[in-house]
C-alpha cells in the first residue's frame, strides 16, 4: 500500500465520530473515573532519557479536564505543569495496549483506517496531550498511523538513513530541543534533514517503521496510534509490549558486533583501528542501501 516506506498524510478519511464527539465534556464522562496512570512535566520538553517527568494517578475524568487546562488549580509540580496520557494494557510488562479493551466507549466511535491484516494488527495506543507539550525524538520498529483526533500537532521527522547525526541513546536521541538545537553540544545534528508536517483534527500520518518523529502538541488533543507487523509475526520480539525493541535478528547482530569489538581489543591500538576500519567497510558493502530516495 505505501510502497516508498516515506511518511505521508492521508486526509479525509472516514474515522468515524470521534472528530466531533470527543470534547472535554464527552470524554470526561465517557469513561469516567477509573484511575489512569500519567506523565506530569515541570516543563514543556519531555526528557525520556534524563527522565524530566513523574508518573501519576488521576481519575480519567479529573485528568482530560486539568490536561485541557493551561494554568491549574490543583498540580502536582506547578500551575503550569504538562500531561500526558500514553495508554497501557492492563500489565504494561506484558500487555500492549489496546482502545478495545482500556477504553471501550470511546473505542465504539473511532473506525480504524485498514491499510493492513486484521492479523497485523500489534496495537491502538491511545494519547492526550496538554497544550504545548513535546515529546522526545525516537523510533519505532513498526508501521504506524498517528490518527490526530482533536487538535492540533505538529511532527517532526528524520529519515533512518540520518541515524549518525541524531545522538541517539537506544532508540531515542538525546537532541531534545528540534527547533532550536545546541550545535555546540551536538554538532552533526545539522546534518540530519528534518521533514515537518502539521497535523489537524481528523489527519492521519503515516510513520513508516525506523522513521524518527518528534510530536509537539500545538493545542490540547486527543490521538490514536495504531501500530502493525508489517514484517513476519516472529521477526519480532516477544516480549515487547510498546512497539520498540528491535527486531530479534537486529539485537543478535548488535551483541555480535559488541563480541567482535571486544576481540579487537587483544590487539594494539594501530592494528585495531585498522581492522575496525575495514570492518566499517565491510558492513557498508554488504549491507548498506545504495538506493535511498
Amino acid at each position: 500500500v505505501f510502497p516508498q516506506r516515506k511518511p505521508v498524510v492521508l486526509t479525509g478519511l472516514e474515522l468515524g465520530p470521534c472528530t466531533t464527539k470527543w470534547t472535554v465534556d464527552y470524554l470526561s464522562q465517557a469513561e469516567g473515573s477509573k484511575a489512569v496512570k500519567i506523565h506530569v512535566s515541570g516543563v514543556p520538553q519531555m526528557d525520556f532519557l534524563s527522565k524530566n517527568f513523574v508518573y501519576r494517578t488521576l481519575p480519567f475524568d479529573v485528568f482530560v479536564r486539568r490536561a485541557a487546562e493551561v494554568k491549574h488549580k490543583e498540580y502536582f509540580l506547578s500551575e503550569d505543569e504538562k500531561y500526558y496520557l500514553r495508554s497501557v494494557g492492563e500489565d504494561a510488562r506484558k500487555d500492549i495496549a489496546d482502545i478495545r479493551k482500556q477504553f471501550p466507549v470511546l473505542a465504539e466511535d473511532v473506525q480504524i483506517p485498514e491499510y493492513f491484516e486484521k492479523e497485523q494488527f500489534f496495537s491502538s495506543v491511545f494519547r492526550i496531550s496538554s497544550a504545548g507539550l513535546q515529546l522526545w525524538t525516537h523510533y519505532d520498529v513498526m508501521d504506524n498511523f498517528l490518527i490526530q483526533v482533536t487538535g492540533k500537532k505538529r511532527v517532526v521527522l528524520y529519515s533512518p538513513r540520518d541515524a549518525p547525526y541524531l545522538y541517539l541513546s537506544g532508540s531515542k536521541s538525546e537532541v531534545l530541543d528540534v527547533d532550536n538545537p545546541d550545535l555546540e553540544k551536538y554538532p552533526l545534528f545539522g546534518k540530519a534533514k528534518r521533514y515537518q508536517c502539521l497535523l489537524e483534527a481528523g489527519d492521519v500520518l503515516f510513520i513508516p517503521a525506523l522513521w524518527f518523529h518528534n510530536v509537539i502538541s500545538e493545542e490540547f488533543g486527543v490521538a490514536l496510534n495504531v501500530f502493525w507487523k508489517h514484517l513476519p509475526a516472529e521477526s519480532y520480539d516477544k516480549s515487547d509490549t510498546y512497539g520498540n525493541k528491535d527486531p530479534t535478528a537486529a539485537s543478535r547482530a548488535i551483541q555480535i558486533l559488541d563480541r567482535a569489538l571486544k576481540t579487537l581489543e587483544e590487539l594494539p591500538e594501530e592494528y585495531r583501528d585498522f581492522y575496525a576500519r575495514r570492518m566499517v567497510l565491510r558492513i557498508q558493502e554488504k549491507a548498506y542501501r545504495d538506493d535511498y530516495g
